[in-house]
């Protein structure tokens, strides 16, 4: 049995503990590996070789930085239909979207290695005679990643490379569920030349290794990507130690239809959205808000598309929904489903859990449609981080919007229509951190910040130019050569 280890300071090596849990394939519950479950003790020693690492890293030039993780980006390339095929078999999604995740890894490396070039500061003029002003990034020191198991490389690459580009070193806990994936990223860390001990791979529950990084003096920052129930504690926590941390926790996205829209369009996107990855993804399409006067059409041309969407193993070329990540999920994802038809909800399709088909031994939940659904009702406001969406009827642009921003997260929504300036109004007031025009409610670019309002994130993003704000801290410099002492306004006025 393959067994997944930690990699500390350059060093493969097992927790003391001796403990191993398995990793299992959720199309099949396959055991596809072991993996090494760490302690406290594991977290100190990562942290050791970090603040070591880091110490030596920060001198160095950010573009020889940034060209180990060109080579970072070329190995991923090179790898692409090997790593996509480890992160379907362990996570579940269909080989399309995983490579299309690895994808996103390799753009991210070649976007951020470019910044190594353009990590830009400010020169500014002095008020005074004789004296130099600017600005210039620093890095913070020691950042923890804390990420999930929906998007292990994608959103790994999303914080691991700009922390690394502008001079931090790394300890890494990643999802219990996915480590395999989590391992050949760090191979390919190691095998571009990256210095031993700027990046440590803890594996281990959140309860143990996350709560360790998250209380350790010498980690600098948390990001964390997850349920806003632990992003919560772990703001709680950190904030004080006056820890910085860069939270994404989520969503309860919608895509708006008016009695103008493309509607064939639109169920594309709401199909994509909401059953492409078997709905956990912080981005999927969740809610429909959709004009009366052609939501009955709508749903006709949905419940007809639907029927076309395959279910089984993701490694299946055409295969289109897999499941979803384990029993615990599918149990929840059945629960709401439950609480939605009490709630008065009208079930058009789905509601149950596959099991006909050879499918029995996976977690597969069917594609899941209510309508009739109200603002109100639970499962319109809770993530339910599974493919279930809710049709709601509005009146009006103006409604739309507001049963849109009703929520408590603010993460992606989407609005389909011809009309350009009911558009514009739309991407004025809809109050989520990525608005879509006539598109669904994923498909984010590595070069535009990522992350949302309210209950989705702490005002941070990961992804784009923004994302080197948190790894970062701004040093203001003042150069006098005017050989005397100058005090600012007191000598300016």
């Amino acid at each position: 049995m393959k067994k997944i280890l930690n990699y500390i300071n350059g060093e493969w090596c097992p927790s003391s503990t001796g403990k191993f849990t398995p990793v299992l394939n959720p199309a099949n519950g396959q055991v596809l590996a072991e993996v090494t479950q760490s302690t406290q003790e594991d977290v100190d020693r990562a942290v050791q070789a970090a603040k070591n690492a880091q110490k030596e890293w920060r001198l160095v030039p950010a573009p020889e930085r940034a060209d180990i993780l060109y080579k970072v980006g070329y190995l991923l390339k090179e790898r692409k239909e090997k790593l996509a095929q480890i992160l379907t078999s362990e996570m579940g999604k269909v080989i399309e979207e995983g490579r299309g995740e690895v994808q996103e890894a390799i753009d991210m490396a070649f976007y951020v290695a470019g910044e190594g070039r353009r990590l830009f500061g400010d020169t500014v003029p002095s008020e005074l005679r004789n004296k130099f002003a600017m600005s210039v990034r620093v890095p913070i020191g020691i950042a923890g990643l804390i990420t999930p198991w929906n998007f292990p490389i994608a959103i790994a690459s999303w914080k691991s490379l700009p922390a690394l580009v502008t001079g931090n070193a790394v300890v890494w806990k990643p999802a219990t569920e996915t480590p395999m994936v989590a391992e050949e990223f760090v191979k390919i860390y190691e095998d571009a030349g990256l210095p031993k001990g700027l990046l440590n791979l803890v594996n281990g529950s959140g309860s143990v290794v996350g709560n360790a990084m998250v209380d350790h003096p010498d980690i600098d920052l948390i990001s964390f990507t997850g349920s806003n129930e632990v992003g919560k504690e772990i703001n709680g926590r950190a904030g004080a130690l006056l820890k910085r941390t860069s939270l994404e926790m989520g969503g309860k996205n919608a895509i708006t239809v008016l009695e103008d829209a493309d509607l064939d369009l639109a169920v594309e996107g709401i199909l994509w959205g909401a059953f492409g990855t078997a709905g956990q993804r912080c981005t999927a399409t969740s809610r429909v808000i959709v004009h009366k006067d052609v939501k009955e059409e709508l749903e006709r041309k949905l419940l007809a598309s639907i029927e076309g969407l395959k279910m089984g193993d993701g490694l299946d070329e055409s295969v289109k929904v897999g499941p979803v990540i384990n029993r615990s999920s599918l149990e929840r994802i059945d629960e709401y489903v439950k609480i939605g038809q009490e709630e008065g909800a009208k079930l058009l399709t789905g509601g149950r859990i596959v099991s006909e088909n050879g499918l029995d031994k996976g977690n597969f939940y069917a594609p899941t449609i209510f309508t009739d659904v109200t603002p109100e009702m639970r499962i319109a406001k809770e993530e339910i981080f599974g493919p279930v969406v809710s049709i709601i009827a509005v009146t009006s642009l103006e409604e739309a919007i507001e049963v849109n921003n009703s929520v408590e997260f603010g993460l992606s929504s989407a609005i389909y229509s011809a009309d350009v300036n009911r558009i514009f109004q739309a991407m004025r007031d809809l109050d989520t951190g990525l608005v879509y025009v006539n598109a669904g409610t994923s498909g984010a670019e590595i070069h535009l910040p990522f992350g949302g309002t309210k209950g989705t994130g702490n005002g941070h993003r990961d992804s784009g130019v923004a994302s080197l704000d948190v790894y970062t801290e701004w040093k203001s410099i003042y150069v006098d050569y005017s050989g005397k002492l100058q005090r600012a306004q007191i000598d300016n006025n």
